[in-house]
């Protein structure tokens, strides 16, 4: 058993730093043309249906939809787990016994997995499935508590009965679908809302020794045992997915399968702008494939224009300082690339919800068009893209392309910052369909992940070190960016006439949200100054709530009127309560303030 403690930590950080330098001197020849981009095994995609909802109706859902696309693989995840479709008959009959509620509900689960695979394969894809672990059968926990729980009551792998039945699951697993070519395994969150007679939690109970253990088990059981695919998510609770050095105390002590890949955020931390690019890629001896997000849950989930691809291949704006790797151009050629797992649709919580999946299939198309051939530029394959929608004209094709590079920056300036210092978990003031205000945080909230104080925090330090009004200006120079992409969309034509109106219906929406956003960090920014010194410039703060109040009225308008607009924002804060997740003091509640 291998040890986890600082020794060990502070040697892999100080590995990680040699690596980095030897991944800046690779960087230099792969772009310097010597060595030559092959086309990466895997070309993933998944819909990331929202937990405790109807599945998202999308043409993603189809896995012909997806190989026309230049997908080779459909990661299936909604959150009905392959092993819940399990009756572990072999080790207790009496857990699903034929005939009862549970049995006709595995059964029919079953039967939609099967399903699944066969639309796959038919299409000429594989097919894994997203599983997190630990998932296990209510009767079975309540039945065998003692020897799975630890002291906590959580499902523990240093139980040798949750090994041995893990080990079951998996053989029952493959027996039931043969088909199955592999699974997506996360741990850290778990989702048990469509999964009604199963209950589970975090395994990771010791660190990195679980995550070690559990790699042991998935290696030996799954890609050895079972010849079958097993893409390991960093993305858990405890940094293995932010540090680098942890990343490698843990891989490095897992043996190497070409059935075996760890999968690893393109970002070091959830889907936000200004976050570095993940350091973690790109090192340690394992495969990995990068996950990207088309539908970006922190910007707006295609309710408006928001491309993304250009900075993941090519490196965003906000990566001045030179650090590399920083994009996937700069991986393309390392031997551990083994390919993009695309989230074309999902993540997050509740909306806004589209009706137009335009710049979602937008991102997704570029992402597996350059991953089909990696050789190609960005430009390439976004121009590819514009064929196939029916942009075909000079000044459109122009205008278009003005437009996409122009939302990258209008989102980047409207939701966080280009040269303001921002404390990580700021990005999370505007989030899923909800805009933060500056109320301060509420600890007994703190189980429940309030976007409440966010901006309380990050005023406070804009306002002490004086550029809180360099922050509100940014705010308003992407409306003003804004302005300038609605003027672009009324430029663009294509043979597609609803795509071509959605792209002017959801450049105004991003404009109107924007307008809100601005209008609203002036109202907060003068009504938190005043707070702090005692004098309110109250001829400014009703010009602010005028011009919040119009934007307003302007954004429910397009709603009314345009048939194709996505659901709106809510000036509510963030709380995690299903199934509406909607906080009182947000950004509504601090303006109101201030009236």
């Amino acid at each position: 058993m291998v040890t986890f403690n600082l020794t060990t930590y502070n040697y892999y950080r100080m590995k990680v730093s040699l690596i980095f330098c030897f991944i800046f001197f690779l960087a230099s020849i792969f772009h310097s043309g010597k060595v030559h981009a092959q086309k990466p095994e895997f070309i993933m995609d998944m819909v990331h249906h929202n937990p405790g909802e109807p599945l998202t109706k999308t043409a993603f859902n189809d896995p012909v939809y997806l190989r026309e696309m230049g997908f080779t693989v459909q990661v299936m995840n909604d959150f009905i787990f392959p092993t819940a479709a399990l009756t572990f008959d072999d080790f207790d009959p009496t857990l699903f016994s034929p005939g009862s509620p549970e049995r006709k509900w595995t059964d029919s689960v079953a039967a939609v997995i099967h399903q699944n695979i066969e639309k796959a394969h038919q299409a000429g894809i594989r097919v894994f499935y997203f599983t997190d672990i630990v998932v296990l059968p209510k009767k079975l926990v309540a039945k065998y508590k003692m020897e799975l729980c630890d002291e906590q009551g959580k499902i523990s792998f240093e139980k040798p009965l949750t090994i041995q039945l893990h080990k079951m699951m998996f053989d029952e697993l493959f027996r039931r679908f043969p088909k199955l070519d592999g699974l997506v395994i996360r741990t850290g969150e778990t989702y048990l809302n469509n999964v009604p007679y199963h209950t589970g939690n975090n395994p990771i109970l010791n660190g990195a020794e679980s995550h070690i253990k559990l790699l042991n088990l998935l290696r030996d059981e799954v890609s050895v045992k079972h010849n079958k695919t097993v893409i390991y998510r960093t993305w858990s609770i405890g940094g293995f997915h932010n540090d680098p050095a942890y990343y490698l105390a843990v891989s490095d002590q897992i043996a190497t399968h070409p059935n075996l890949i760890f999968s690893i955020k393109h970002v070091q931390g959830d889907y936000h702008r200004t976050y570095p690019f993940n350091p973690a890629l790109g090192t340690g001896k394992h495969r990995q494939v990068v996950e990207v997000q088309c539908q970006r849950e922190y910007e707006g989930k295609g309710a408006y224009p928001n491309y993304v691809m250009n900075g993941v291949i090519n490196g965003f704006e906000e990566y001045k300082d030179g650090v590399r790797p920083n994009c996937l151009n700069d991986l393309k050629s390392n031997p551990n690339f083994a390919g993009i797992y695309s989230w074309s649709r999902g993540g997050g919580w509740v909306g806004p919800y589209i009706s137009n999946e335009f710049w979602p299939r937008m991102n997704a198309f570029v992402l597996s068009t350059w991953a089909n051939n990696p050789g190609i530029t960005e430009e390439v394959a976004f121009d590819r893209f514009m064929d196939s929608q029916g942009i075909l004209k000079a000044s459109s094709r122009k205008a278009f392309r003005e437009l996409c590079l122009l939302s990258a920056k209008a989102v980047l300036r409207g939701h966080m910052s280009t040269d303001l210092k921002m404390h990580p978990d700021w990005a999370f003031w505007m989030r899923d369909e909800f805009l933060g205000g500056i109320e301060p945080y509420d600890p007994a909230e703190a189980k429940k992940y309030p976007s409440e104080g966010l901006l309380y925090d990050a005023f406070t330090e804009f306002y002490n070190n004086g550029t809180l009004w360099k922050a509100v200006a940014e705010k308003q120079e992407a409306v003003q960016i804004w302005e300038k992409i609605v003027s672009l969309s009324k430029q663009v034509i294509s043979a597609n006439h609803e795509d071509v109106a959605y792209i002017r219906v959801s450049s105004l929406y991003g404009l109107h949200l924007h307008r809100i956003i601005a209008s609203g960090w002036q109202v907060m920014a003068l009504g938190f100054e005043g707070d702090k010194t005692g004098v309110y410039n109250k001829k400014a703060l009703r010009k602010g709530i005028k011009a919040y109040d119009r934007a307003w009225s302007a954004f429910n308008n397009l709603k009314q009127t345009e048939p194709a607009c996505a659901t709106l924002y809510k000036p509510n804060a963030f709380l995690y309560v299903a199934p509406a997740y909607f906080g009182e003091k947000g950004m509504g509640f601090s303006v109101n303030k201030y009236r």
